[in-house]
This record gives structure tokens, sequence and C-alpha cells, in this order.
């Protein structure tokens, strides 16, 4: 295995940026047209106007292209040479390792896994060796895989041997002996032309990178503003943008050179065609919506009359039991108040796929090849354990992405695996090879859902709906490989045990004979080699062994960085006839995404912030090899089920008004849910009824995965046309806390049309760290995460077609960068998981992130589709339910007590935005008073008091309307959300059940944490591969002892007791008080019901529950039923039993 060295690119910046960098960020002077063709043989012949003005008649030129130079808004880049292709396949091809006070390497590989690679694309993948002897290079090969040979008798030769024998050799082949027809580098790779041509006239790489935002201007604004109208200028002369043929306007239209310039007029296209938004607001019904609002200030102001007569009408004989409950009621009333007003807007919203293909991927007269201006995307998936995040899951949810119906040359996949683990390489490598036969199936078959195991094991008919002949046969075969690859991927570990076993053997055999061979008196010693493992190719694995060893183990291991699947051609490329393919794909493009393997640098000493510094390196990372201005965050267990799920979060993107959303959160659904959903872990209730309500506010919170973001808001940036905010009475009232929490609040500012400021550049290196690769690509990010300026409405959009050019080759620079940003010291004096990318700091660094954004005065939407966008797994089992619950509340009370609190928020964040936040932090405190409002039924039972002095006619008809009142409430959630009553009802089983045990456990480790210091641990979820052959709901009648169990067990055992002891004192009584047993009983058994589901958890499948259950409840229940009769014994006339006494 060759390896290659690159010095690190660890550059001091300074603090001032060079006025020649800030000139690189104006618009340029208009450009001069020049016009030109292509010979045959690849060349372009410029031509003048006049000459071809003469030429016109001839049919010879009748087709020509037309070449434009760098200009403002159409940068194309130049024919990438042979060089550069053989450069990408080398970084496809290398593994890359580095990190801290090390250098980083490029280690070439024979091979990344075990079994054969085919496709072009692939990592590892073989192509035909040099002919010439004494070389061992690889021929060139194009998109499809086939070698580039430049003599005619088809001698096999790379490129160094070519260039030797062009310069050197007198340009004669070393097979034939004759003598090359075409010694141009850049012809050999050219099968067929490119379209345009325009030279870079030298440029950087950097720069024709910002070459593609120096357009900071509308287009339609800029005939106002005495700038190059680039609109006018396609209609007044005979030429055109884009790639393609000149398209000439009719003789006799406006702009045929009569004097009017066009002022005034249009193009009949254009004006034919209306402007249609992208997205639609679908407001509730009113008939639902006003009763709702209306029946919610009813109980608020029956809530307040209720509280206050309690208040009023003490309970003498039992002032304690009276005063608990009162406190429990107001902070209840407090409660259901922030979490029911940020409830008063809730909104659906609808998108529309066909005018986002019109208007971004359909031939126009700016984009006359219909080539795709859709921003690109980078998808992020996060794994840290492949035992308990099996690699099968993880590769089923790559191969939904690669799958997706998105351009392919416009979306990247990122890979974190933040366990470093070979099993995960190889699984990630086996999953691109599978994609090369799964992806073009989907593509041919239009499959749904486009992750293989989900699909082929639908209950429903496969067959419905297609039509196309041959696929049952298709189907059969790709169902057969995709068996042959589950097998593969499962017995990866016993595979990597082997040869790594195999390997280390031969390692201690040779260090053996080496020790025989050199003389010495002493006896020989067993030697003693490290356990490495190996991967595929025969060399050591850079991340963490299987036998932990220093600088391979979890916390300590390199950087590493493989590009699974190279970035795909510009053009489609189909698939060709081979006996050898399984499927018949000439119809269909067999290119892949861009796919890359990420294990950042762990090296103790280092605090690496868990899944948040992980999303953290992949921002970076990202932002130098692909630069998506937008980024789609999954869990490795979240695969996509809806293919066109992104193009339904890019119409709110491209929107008007789309510059300012921070980031689209789409629903989370779950699969091998229990059809009852015993502990509610759809949240049902959360996800459609909470999420649409912020929806109409300032937007929905950020819940860790599916979440589509732009890169800019992840920056820290505030959002476009900041100052346009008018000053409310916010600002008046607070203006002095504003300017003490400025420092916190304060973020970076974005130039736009309405501003003269540009972007900070000076203060990047302080805030980005010091890369200068990943500073020069943010303002390309900002330009292409624009919308359309296709509108006056748009502001601060970007041209049509400006986006349809290819993306750069990658080189092993860029990748040698990318490994810089993902070093352990690379954060280290910067603003990173502070006010730039995932904040650290919390268990729930998902909800703190959306909260920074939403502060800075963006606004997120929540997009629900038709067909679920994305689904999961969840925890069936009842404890693994509750540990998960407990780090929600967890990382809230840790919100809580920070400088996250709502209650610090800026006056960018609306007010009902600010009480949802608020009820986020303070929810897991109602556990404390749900505690004891639980206990309180029986503390009324075993005294023979009850909360009020008697059930009065006054207190009853409160207790209804508030009943009332609470389901009706429910009833119309229920209509203007779409949930199941069902749903609803379960979520206030798990409300109390949750309450009384994670919730209480997560408000002592919060204080634990800000009184102590003591710092939260919590264990990863497990994501259940699944076995056919085991009960699909296995999971959920396993019972797992822990000490979240004991609260509610002991609610409901004492309660059980105090309903015993109530009934047999109001039986024996010499004066039985009904009305205080009845309300007492009525409250035990409302506390019963919303327990149920925990109970019927306990017993398990056949009724088993473990003894250690039983033995602590009843210990408990005993000792608390103890200590109360030795407070208060009973007295002789209410003593149970009348005249009996106990022995």
């Amino acid at each position: 295995m060759a390896s290659r060295s690159f010095k690190q690119s660890r550059s001091n910046l300074s603090s001032s940026t060079d006025a020649s960098e800030l000139q690189q960020l104006r618009p340029p002077l208009p450009p001069t047209v020049n016009y030109g063709r292509r010979t045959s043989s690849g060349r372009l012949v410029n031509y003048s106007r006049d000459d071809l003005d003469s030429e016109l008649s001839n049919t010879e030129y009748a087709n020509y292209t037309v070449s434009i130079p760098q200009t403002p808004d159409n940068q194309p880049m130049a024919d990438p040479t042979i060089s550069q292709r053989v450069e990408e396949q080398y970084v496809s091809n290398s593994l890359f390792t580095g990190g801290f006070n090390s250098v980083t390497r490029a280690h070439l590989m024979d091979k990344v896994i075990d079994s054969e690679t085919s496709h072009p694309q692939m990592a590892g993948a073989k192509g035909s060796s040099c002919a010439v002897p004494g070389c061992d290079g690889n021929v060139m090969s194009d998109g499809r895989g086939t070698d580039l040979l430049p003599c005619e008798c088809d001698f096999k030769i790379c490129r160094d041997c070519y260039i030797d024998a062009v310069k050197s050799g007198g340009a004669l082949c070393p097979g034939c002996k004759e003598p090359y027809k075409n010694t141009e580098l850049d012809e050999t790779t050219a099968e067929k032309p490119l379209p345009l041509a325009a030279s870079s006239g030298g440029m950087s790489k950097m720069e024709r990178r910002l070459s593609l935002m120096k357009s900071t201007k509308s287009v339609l604004m800029r005939s106002q503003t005495a700038e190059f109208d680039h609109s006018r200028w396609l209609f007044e002369t005979k030429g055109t943008y884009g790639y393609g043929n000149a398209i000439w306007p009719k003789e006799g239209s406006p702009s045929d050179g009569d004097g009017n310039n066009g002022d005034g007029h249009e193009p009949q296209e254009l004006l034919s065609k209306p402007w249609r938004p992208l997205t639609r607001k679908l407001k509730i019904p009113a008939a639902i919506l006003s009763p709702y609002r209306l029946l919610i200030f009813i109980r608020m102001i029956v809530l307040v009359l209720f509280l206050a007569w309690r208040v009023k009408h003490k309970n003498e004989d039992a002032v304690w039991l009276w005063g608990m409950s009162v406190v429990c009621e107001i902070w209840f009333a407090f409660s259901w108040l922030l979490d029911q007003m940020p409830k008063l807007c809730p909104v659906n919203r609808a998108t529309d796929l066909d005018v986002l293909k019109e208007k971004f991927e359909t031939p126009s007269i700016n984009n006359p090849t219909g080539r795709s201006d859709l921003p690109g995307i980078d998808v992020f998936v996060s794994t840290a354990d492949p035992e308990k995040e099996p690699p099968l899951v993880t590769a089923n949810t790559i191969l939904s992405i690669l799958a997706s119906d998105y351009p392919v040359e416009k979306l990247s996949c990122y890979v974190s695996d933040d366990g470093g683990a070979l099993l995960t390489f190889e699984a990630m490598a086996e999953a691109a090879s599978f994609a090369h036969i799964w992806v073009p199936f989907c593509r041919k078959h239009n499959i749904e859902p486009r992750n293989p195991d989900t699909y082929f094991n639908l209950k429903r008919d496969p067959y419905k709906n297609k039509v196309r002949p041959d696929f049952v046969k298709d189907r059969r075969r790709v169902k057969r490989e995709y068996d042959e690859f589950k097998v593969r991927v499962n017995g990866l570990p016993e595979s990597i045990r082997r040869r790594s076993d195999a390997y280390h053997a031969r390692e201690e055999i040779k260090a053996l004979k080496l020790q025989r061979q050199n003389p010495a008196d002493e006896p020989f010693e067993i030697v003693k080699i490290a356990k490495a493992t190996w991967m595929a190719d025969g060399t050591h694995w850079p991340g963490t062994w299987n036998h932990p060893s220093s600088e391979h183990s979890k916390g300590d291991h390199a950087g590493i960085i493989q590009v699974m699947l190279k970035p795909p051609s510009e053009e489609p490329l189909y698939g060709v006839t081979d006996e050898s393919m399984l499927l018949d794909v000439t119809e269909v493009d067999i290119r892949l995404p861009l796919l890359v393997y990420v294990s950042r640098e762990k090296r103790p000493g280092y605090e690496h912030n868990k899944k948040a510094g992980a999303m953290n390196g992949l921002v970076r990372a990202s932002a130098i090899m692909s630069n998506g201005p937008f980024i789609l965050n999954l869990d490795c267990d979240h695969y996509i089920y809806n293919s066109q799920a992104m193009r339904e979060g890019m119409c709110f993107m491209m929107d008007r008004g789309g510059d300012r959303i921070c980031y689209v959160q789409f629903p989370q659904r779950f699969e091998g849910i229990d059809p009852s959903d015993r502990y509610a872990n759809n949240n049902t209730v959360f996800f459609d009824v909470n999420m649409r309500a912020l929806d109409g506010l300032q937007g929905p919170v950020y819940v860790g995965t599916g979440c589509l973001f732009r890169r800019m808001a992840l920056y820290g940036f505030e959002p476009p046309r900041a100052k346009d905010r008018a000053p409310s009475v916010w600002d008046c009232c607070f203006s002095r806390r504003k300017k003490l929490a400025a420092e916190e609040n304060r973020a970076l500012r974005m130039g736009d049309e309405s501003d003269d400021e540009e972007m900070p550049l000076a203060t990047f290196p302080k805030k980005f760290g010091n890369s200068r690769f990943l500073i020069d690509s943010i303002p390309v990010a900002e330009y292409q995460g624009r919308p359309l300026a296709d509108h006056p409405a748009v502001k601060n959009g970007r041209p049509p077609g400006a986006l349809t050019i290819g993306r750069e080759l990658l080189d092993a620079t860029t990748v040698a960068e990318a490994i810089n940003t993902i070093s352990c010291w690379y954060e280290d004096k910067t603003e990173w998981g502070e006010r730039v990318g995932w904040i650290y700091g919390s268990v729930t660094e998902d909800v703190v992130t959306g909260y920074r954004m939403h502060n800075r005065g963006w606004r997120s939407i929540y997009c629900v589709t038709k067909r679920d966008a994305f689904r999961g797994t969840a925890p069936i089992n009842l404890t693994d339910r509750l540990h998960q619950v407990l780090r929600w509340a967890t990382g809230s009370v840790e919100i809580f007590f920070s400088r996250n609190n709502a209650l610090l928020a800026s006056p960018k964040m609306k007010i009902l935005q600010r009480i949802a936040y608020l009820n986020v932090g303070i929810y897991p405190f109602t556990s404390i008073f749900l505690i004891v409002y639980c206990f309180l039924p029986a503390l009324s039972l075993f005294s023979g008091q009850f909360i009020v002095q008697s059930l009065n006619v006054t207190f009853l008809t409160y207790l209804l309307t508030i009943t009332i009142t609470l389901c009706l409430l429910a009833v119309l959630e229920i209509k203007w959300s779409g949930i199941a009553l069902e749903d609803w009802w379960r979520n206030e089983q798990f409300w109390l059940i949750g309450g009384t045990s994670a919730h209480l456990a997560a408000v002592l480790q919060g204080l634990l944490k800000v009184v102590a210091g003591i710092e939260i641990s919590f264990t990863l979820t497990s994501k259940s591969a699944g076995d056919e052959n085991d009960d699909e709901f296995a999971d959920l009648y396993i019972v797992k002892w822990t000490s979240l169990m004991i609260p509610p067990i002991l609610i409901m055992m004492i309660n059980l007791i105090a309903i015993a002891v109530g009934f047999s004192r109001t039986i024996y009584s010499t004066i039985p008080q009904w009305s205080k047993l009845i309300g007492g009983v009525f409250f035990s058994f409302w506390v019963l019901a919303h327990l149920y589901p925990f109970a019927k958890g306990l017993m398990g499948r056949r009724g088993r529950t473990p003894t250690i259950v039983f033995v602590w409840s009843g210990l408990l229940a005993i000792t608390i039923s103890l200590l109360w009769v030795a407070i208060k014994p009973p007295s002789d006339t209410d003593q149970i039993g009348g005249s009996f006494q106990f022995p």
C-alpha cells in the first residue's frame, strides 16, 4: 500500500483581510462576449460578430456554441484534464489519515473490501494496468470505467507513460510505434466536447468558487441600479446564456435593434407564464379554530376562578392536605398555560413539486439544456457504536439516501463513525458496492420505499402499479443480491476477526524468525506484538482496534476520511448492454452520489462533545469537499421513506422569503411499534399537535434528526434583512436587559441587497478556525443557498441558471485540508460549539441548536408530507423508553439552568415562541408536584379527610367545567391535527408515567450538575436490526429492572392499599362519610387508570415480574403505611372496624 504525505495546512491568517480578497467579492465589470464553435477534434474556434452574420446561411455553421467568459452569474469550469481525473481516482482509492502532531497521509489501497467492486465511482475499483514494461500504473478511465486510450491500436498506457512518450519519445505509441494523431491531453478525455469551454484565465480553484457568488444583486433590480442587466442583454443581442446552442429571437421582436432597446417589453414566453409559489399555507377552518381558541380562554378564566375559590375556602380539618393540593393545582394551571398558549395559531402547509421541477429542471432561456439548477445538499448520517447500532441498519439508511430522487451531482452523503470501527467502514463499503445494483433498480421501477430491507419486507402487494414486463425478473435478481449483501455484512465481524488473527500470526512468526537470526547469549523471550485489526488490503486499520491499543482505541485514534464513491460526472451516464449486468439499465442513469466515510480524530485530554462534536466535524469537512448550502441530518436508523422528501424541503427554502428559513423540520415516524402503542412511542401528540402549532409562530423546535438545515444558519449568521424588524413594545420594556445580553446574542451578519455591508471576513479565522478553504467556502454557500430572483418580491435572490455548472474534481490537497478540520485541536480558541455549528454543553444539543437560531431571528418550517418523509426505530421496551425520556428531560433541566433559558432570549424571538421554549425547560419540574398529587388520594383515604371541607355544589361545578373544557379541547385538537383519540389518551397516560419516574430523576440529576458539578452521562439507545424468526414485538414483553420503576410502583401499591383502607373505614365507621370516600377513590382510580400501561408492562408476556420489583415496592409501601399509622394513629370514633382493636 503506497502512501503520500502532505504538510499540515495550519496556516496563520492575519486578522485583517487584504484588499485584493475583498475585491473578489465585488461584482466585476460587464463582460465582453466572444462567439465560437467546436471543431470535430474538440478545439474551440472563435469568431467575430461579422463572421457570424455572414455565415448564418451556411448550414455548416448553423449550430454553434456561445462561449461566455467569466460573468457574475455563469462561471464554467475548464475541461478537466487527464491529470485532474487521475488525481480524483487517486483520491477515491486512498484512505486519508492525520491529526494532532502527525503528518496527513494518503494510503493508496488496493482494495477496500474482500468482495469485488465493479462500479467505476467505487473506491478500490479495479482498472486496467499500464502495458509499458516496468510500470505498475493504471490506465485512465471515463465515467463508465472504460479505458481511455490515445492510440487507435488500443495500446494500454497510463498518463505518466503517455506524457513521457509525447515529450521524449517523439510522440510515438509504444505499442504500434506509430505517431499519435492527437497529442493534446485535453482532447484525449473528450468523448464529446463540453458545451461551454471558457478559459479560466489562470484563476485559482478558490477564485473559481468565489466567482459563483460575485453577483449580490437581484437580476430584476439591475436595470434600476445601472449595473449590467443580463436579462435585457439576452433579448437585445443575438446571443444567449447557458449551455448549448444559441437561441435567436424572431425578426421583428421588440429587441431586434429598432431603437426601442426593449424597454417595457418582455418575451412572449415569460408573459404567458404567471409566477407561481412553491408552497402555500393551509389555514385551519375557522369553524374549528375559533371554538378552540374560545375554549382555551374559557378554561383559563374557570381555572383562575377555581383557584381563587380554593385559596379562600380552607379545609380546617386537614390544612396540610388542602395546602399541598392548592400548591400542586396552581402549578398544574401554570404548566397547562405554558403548554396551551403556543397552540393558538396552528397551520398546515403544502408544497408543489411540479412548480419546483418547472423552475429548476425545465429547459428555459436561462437554462437551455434543462440541467438542474437546484442547490446542493450534504446528508449527514451519524453512528457511534456498531454493537448498539448494527451496521446493517446504517447501510440500509445509506442506500435509501443514495437512491433518493434528487439530482445526483447535487447530492453528497457523509457518514460519521464516531467509534472509528473497521466494521462500520467495511459495511459502508459493502453498501456502496451494492448501490451499483440497488439505485438503478429503484430509478428504473420507481421503487418506494428505497430502503431495501423495508421494501423486501413489505406486507402489501409489491407488484401493484408496476407495468414494466421485466419488473418481476429484476426484483427477483435484486432480492437475491440483497440477501447475499446481508449475509456479507452480517459476516463482517467474523471475517475481520479471522483476517486479523491470520495477519497477527504471520507477524508473530516474522518477529520470531528475526529474533532467532540475531545471535545472543540470552535466552529467547516470548515475542509480544500488539494484536492489531487489519484491513482487506493487508495493512493496519488506523482507527479503533478490536483489541484496543495505544492510538487505536475509541478515545484515541487518528482522523480518517475515505471517499467511498467519488463525485459523479456532470452529464447523465446511462447503462450499456452487457451480459454481465444483472439488470437492463440502458435507459437508466447509473451515476451515484458522492459518499464519504469520516471518523474524526480523538485524543486523550480533548473534549469531544459526543454527537454535537461529530456533527461539527462533518460541517467543516463537507464545506471543503462539496460545500452544499443545505445540510440534511439523519440518525443511522432513520432512513428516507419518501424519495422526494428533499425536494419537499427545498420547496420551502427556494420559495419567496425562504432565505430567512434556518431549517425545515420533518416529523419523526417510527416502525416496529406495537399496534396499541402502549408507551406512546410514536409521540403523535408532540409531532402532530405541538409542532404544527409552533409552525404558526416562529417555527418548530429541532428534534435531532430529519432536519434540513441552511448551512449559513449553522455558521451563526443572522438572517438576511435583519435590520428590517420594527421596534416592538418588548424592546422598550427590556432595552436594558437587551444591552446586557447583547454579547451572548450577537451573531454574524450577511451582506444583502438592502445593505451595503459585506461579510466580515477579517474576523472569520477567530470564529471558524484557520482553514482558508473553509473560510473561502462560506460566501459561496451563502450565494448558492439563495432563492431564485424570478419575482420582484423575492429579495436577496440569485439569477436563474447560476447553479447549472458541475462541481470541481476532488484532489488530494482538498481532502488533506478536510482531515485538518476534523482534528482534535481544530476547535481550540474558536467559536465552534458556542455560537457556530451544533451547540455544546447539553445532553439535548438539538433543542439548544434550534433555540440559538430562533434567538438570532431565523424562522423554521414544519414539513408534513403525504407520504412519510423519514422513518426510524424507537425503543418499545419499558426500561429503554424510560431511559430515553430521562435523557430528554435531563437535557431540558440543563437548558433551564443555563444561558439558553428562554427568559434570557433576545427580542428577536416572538413572545409565544419564547413561552414554548420556556415550557421545554420547565416541564420536568412538574414531576415534583405530580408525584405529590398522585399520593394525595391515598393520604386522603388513610386520614379520612379530603382536599376540600365537603363535596359541595360549587366545587363539583368547577371540577365538571374544567373536565368538560379539557375534553372539548382534546376533541378539537384531534379535529385540526388529524390524530386519533387513542393516541391522545396514550399520551396522557405516559405523561403521568414519565412524570412520576424519569422526569423526577432528571430534575435530581440536573440539580446535582448545577450544585455539585457532577456531569451527566447517558447510554446510547440501541437500534435493533430485527430478526425474522423472532416475534416482532418481543422487546415489548421483556422486563428489565431499573430504579426508575420504583416511584410508579409505589404509587400504585399505596393507592390500592388506601382504597381498601378507605372502604373498610367507611363501612365499619359509626358515622360513614361517603363523600370523602368517593372523592378519594375517584382520584385514586384516576391515578391507576393512567398507570395501567405501566402495570401491564411489568407483567411481561406471561405475567412474570422480577421478584426485586415486588420486594422493593412491598417494603416501601409497608414502611410508609406503618409510618403514617405511627404519626397519626386512628381515633376512638373513626378506628377501623368500629370497636375492633388491633391486637
